[in-house]
């Protein structure tokens, strides 16, 4: 049997890990970057300095800021930060071989346009490109150190996102199929926001009580969007939706949880961003789920306070205590 080809799109800390996981499923991997440098460095070293440093890559991982590997692949991983992956794509358009499937392991919501990822990658790839969405409860480092994972891939073509379950999983990585694509892309984006709330809450110390109650209410928020544009309420309740919230809002390894704990203790948003190599997707995203729940009519809350802090620096006692002043209500919204 041939062995597989997987081209990866963005060498970040999550397309590093992507893959390493890759090659233990049995692929040789075209790993596509920006950066020249790193690129030379990661062939030469077998190690990505800049954005998991300390971790061995075994030999089949070739990276490349050419993509002519890369569009040769069986399927390609799209891990490019959410708001750059319109611009990513765009020159690789005219190149997109038919039929190639594109894996999306972005998560947000595209700040300028309020579009998910697989309305960008259609618009700018076309619609004959096979979709499917890869996100659940992971940290990058876990994942290519070989601990134990579970995600959801979903795929509207049941048929295809079974194959690549099959293609990308492993014993220790294991991905669960899932048709609602929507679902698990609205849960992903706003999962990113609501971890930064849950940093507040603990750069302030404010209490364990605290923070499961945002989780809660969070989840109520993520779950209102999540059906609103079409998505299912089972998705919310699971790895996607559920595993992937509880894993951020409290593991130390999330970029959007220590971006919210520094903003709890009182640094400024510009101020720690500027810090950060890696993207904070959840700042871009906080502004997007505002807009775009505004045009759904879905109230949420915790994600306008993130946005107004983050992004339009809100007085942060002043918007946890109007959160705090809402009035009561049932907890369902249908009682």
């Amino acid at each position: 049997m041939a062995q597989k080809h997987i081209g990866i799109i963005g060498g970040g800390a999550w397309g590093t890990a992507l893959s390493i996981q890759a090659v233990r499923a049995g692929a040789c991997v075209s790993l596509m970057l920006r950066d020249a440098g790193l690129a030379h460095r990661i062939n030469e070293t077998r190690e990505n300095d800049l954005y998991l440093p300390g971790i061995a890559l075994p030999p089949d991982i070739r990276a490349s800021v050419d993509a002519v590997d890369l569009l040769q692949s069986d399927v390609v991983l799209l891990v490019t930060p959410a708001q750059h992956l319109r611009a990513t794509l765009a020159p690789l358009a005219d190149r997109w071989p038919a039929g190639l499937p594109a894996i999306i392991c972005a998560k947000g919501i595209e700040k300028d346009t309020g579009a998910l990822m697989e309305q960008v990658v259609g618009e700018t790839l076309g619609s004959s490109v096979p979709v499917a969405v890869l996100s659940g409860p992971t940290f990058a480092q876990e994942v290519a150190t070989g601990l134990p994972a579970a995600l959801t891939l979903a795929c509207r073509d049941r048929a295809l996102g079974k194959k690549l379950v099959d293609m990308i999983g492993t014993p220790a990585f294991r991905p669960y199929y899932s048709s609602d694509v929507t679902g698990v892309e609205v849960a992903g984006a706003i999962k990113n926001v609501l971890a930064i709330a849950s940093g507040v809450v603990a750069g302030l110390q404010l209490g364990d009580n605290a923070r499961a109650a945002l989780i809660t209410r969070g989840l109520a928020e993520m779950s209102r969007l999540a059906i609103a544009m079409g998505g299912r309420a089972d998705t919310m309740m699971g790895l996607a939706g559920l595993g992937d919230l509880t894993l951020t809002c409290t593991g130390a390894l999330s970029r959007n949880y220590s971006f919210g704990v520094a903003l709890g203790q009182g640094r400024k948003a510009a101020d720690i961003l500027a810090e950060r190599r890696s993207v904070t997707e959840g700042v871009a995203t906080a502004a997007s789920i505002t807009a775009v729940a505004g045009k759904y009519g879905v109230e949420m809350p915790i994600c306008s306070a993130v946005d107004r802090v983050a992004n339009h620096g809100a007085d942060l006692p002043a918007t946890i205590a109007a959160l705090l002043q809402r009035p009561f209500r049932d907890e369902r919204e249908n009682d």
